[in-house]
């Protein structure tokens, strides 16, 4: 995006009202505050297609939009999104700061590239002189071939080819939950796949969820309509369940983490995370949304084959009391 259309971009920020979208001095530090407490784990990244933080090309679309469009998806949510960004605590007004906060970041670097751009455009260089004709001769060696244009190749459409990428489950509706032989996950030349039953059949009394394959495999668990076989040989073995609740103090605002062994380790041994993925010591693993983001720690599992991370509070569900930053005095 060239410096004009990023000046363009914020000059039309001003003229749709810089104070609604601003709303005043005071209101950035507050906005900051709420953006690095919630916002930046996907704004600074740019995952699940988050527009990032100063990035004037994505956010040009969205300013054009006006604040009220930009508040209104903030706060009810848009796309993987959720409402408030997962944290319900804030209210509306720390919200929409938020939003002036990551407006302002825009319009203070387009504003920059553009006086950048101002300085007495450089000479034109000069033109290069004609070439001296050659002298014909007798006999010319013939001119080489042009080099063949590249073929392009078409891609042909059908299933995923990688199906471990990190939050396949956050697919539009129309490719959720596909038959056997179009999920990209079984062989469709293998008889066996055809006699699967579609997810959306098997599915069909199991208790409904709001992410990845809209089941809520907790509850259906509890309710006793599946019985996962614990051990691959033994159809008889019972899991180990251990009912322990880790919390991870997170910082700022967003809600702390509450970890609940009893619904993991109702399908799971504990050797499939310990010690390769968490070391079973206080202290000893360092989490981060980044790391998730990179299918790392819970997104070795979150995000490919459980719930992916744009359900924030199935995580963060701990509340804590935020914090009231003073107003700085004129």
């Amino acid at each position: 995006m060239n410096s004009s259309l990023m000046l363009r971009a914020s000059v039309f920020a001003l003229a749709i009202g810089v104070t609604s979208l601003h709303a005043g001095a005071t209101d950035l530090p507050n906005g900051k505050a709420v953006f690095d407490s919630t916002c930046a784990a996907c704004h600074n990244t740019g995952a699940a297609g988050a527009p990032k933080l100063g990035d004037a090309a994505a956010w040009a679309p969205r300013i054009k939009s006006g604040p009220q469009a930009l508040y209104a998806s903030a706060l009810k949510g848009k796309g993987v999104m959720p409402p408030k960004g997962g944290n319900n605590s804030l209210s509306d007004a720390q919200v929409q700061a938020a939003v002036n906060y990551m407006i302002g970041q825009v319009d203070a670097k387009a504003g920059a590239k553009a006086v950048a751009a101002k300085p007495a455009e450089a000479p034109k260089p000069a033109a290069a002189p004609a070439p001296t004709p050659i002298p014909a001769v007798a006999a010319t060696a013939p001119a080489p071939a042009a080099a063949p244009a590249p073929t392009m190749v078409p891609v042909a459409a059908g299933p995923i080819v990688n199906v471990n990428n990190f939050n396949r489950l956050m697919k539009p509706p129309a490719q959720r939950n596909l038959p056997p032989p179009q999920d990209g996950i079984h062989d469709p030349a293998n008889d066996g796949t055809h006699s699967l039953l579609p997810p959306l059949t098997a599915f069909a009394t199991f208790e409904k969820g709001v992410s990845g394959n809209r089941v809520d495999w907790v509850k259906t668990l509890a309710d006793g309509k599946i019985a996962p076989r614990f051990d691959r040989n033994d159809p008889n073995a019972k899991p180990m369940v251990m009912d322990l609740n880790i919390v991870r103090e997170v910082k700022g605002s967003m809600p702390d983490v509450v970890y609940p062994h009893k619904q993991h380790t109702e399908w799971l041994d504990c050797s499939n995370c310990h010690p390769a993925i968490f070391v079973p010591q206080k202290g000893a693993n360092q989490i981060s949304m980044a790391a998730i983001l990179l299918g790392q720690k819970c997104g070795v599992c979150h995000g490919k084959v459980a719930f992916p991370v744009s359900e924030c509070r199935r995580c963060h569900s701990k509340s804590k009391p935020m914090a009231v930053k003073a107003e700085a005095k004129p």
